[in-house]
């Protein structure tokens, strides 16, 4: 298991570094058999610090939680317990799924693409082209995954949207929230 501790613009101590591993080995070691690495990023906004945790299973699942407080060791407890909750929440899942899947899930590369929006003036003014600005430009990856587990890699990770190629048929899918609560599948 790799452990990346960091902090944005904040110091953090070797005793903090401790106490996220050792916390963090002892709910994985619970819950998810074999984790890959875990990316914590400890920050502060205004009056709070902000704890951002990123694990990365090696069923290809990734899960993700973000929380708030004063004290920067309670920021990571409430973090924590996010990820415990989700954890829980999957485990019987994350299960069934590790056992049908010998090796790690494959990643495709893909070109990501950020596009400006409109501007905030009038929208009865015409755009002087009708080609979109990319704002940013950057590799992503792709997993390869059924169904089942593409929508419960959307959920852990709180994401409305995820990309991914269908194992079975081998071709690329969408699932995404929908505005009443369900989940759709978009299989092209």
């Amino acid at each position: 298991m790799r452990y990346q501790i960091t902090g944005k613009q904040i110091d953090i101590g070797a005793a903090l570094q401790t106490h996220v591993e050792t916390q963090l080995s002892a709910m994985l070691e619970k819950y998810a058999g074999r984790p890959t690495d875990a990316n914590v990023i400890f920050s502060k906004s205004a009056h709070e610090y902000v704890c951002e945790t990123i694990i990365h299973l090696s069923t290809g699942i990734m899960c993700t939680a973000k929380a708030h407080a004063t004290e920067i060791y309670a920021a990571f407890e409430a973090c924590s317990e996010k990820l415990d909750k989700q954890l829980r929440r999957y485990k019987r899942r994350l299960k069934d799924h590790h056992k049908d899947r010998a090796a790690p899930v494959e990643l495709m590369q893909a070109a990501s693409y950020i596009l400006a929006g409109s501007g905030q003036g009038d929208e009865t003014e015409e755009p002087d082209s009708l080609q979109p600005i990319i704002v940013a430009e950057m590799e992503t990856k792709i997993p390869s995954l059924s169904v089942g587990e593409a929508v419960m890699q959307m959920e852990l990770a709180g994401a409305p949207v995820l990309v991914f190629r269908n194992e079975k048929k081998d071709g690329v899918n969408v699932v995404y929230r929908r505005e009443d609560g369900n989940i759709g599948w978009i299989d092209p």
